[in-house]
């Protein structure tokens, strides 16, 4: 059996996982120009990201709810990043 502890430390392991690969890439890869501000970004919202679903799940109760609305808070990560990235809605945020 998975116990919380073991769930939430899963939770917080995939961004500073995502963040290793971004570093290593920006080492390796021609090309990924991340600046020390990209890193800071990205970190808060990837760990932003994980401690709201890791609060979804210490509040809600209800299994399908905690789903949806973690769902719900991954693909807002996603349109940010996006936005981020690229530019998809046009905000002063988009990047070139």
């Amino acid at each position: 059996m998975i116990t919380q502890k073991q769930t939430t430390l899963a939770i917080f392991a995939v961004p500073a996982l995502l963040l290793a690969a971004a570093f290593l890439g920006n080492l390796f890869v021609e090309g990924w120009n991340w600046s020390g501000f990209d890193f800071l970004v990205a970190a808060i919202l990837l760990f932003g990201t994980a401690a709201l679903i890791s609060l979804v799940r210490a509040v809600v109760k209800n299994r399908n709810y905690r789903i949806i609305i973690s769902l719900l808070i991954v693909a807002i990560l996603v349109l940010v990043w996006m936005e981020l990235a690229v530019g998809i809605f046009g905000t002063p945020f988009a990047g070139s």
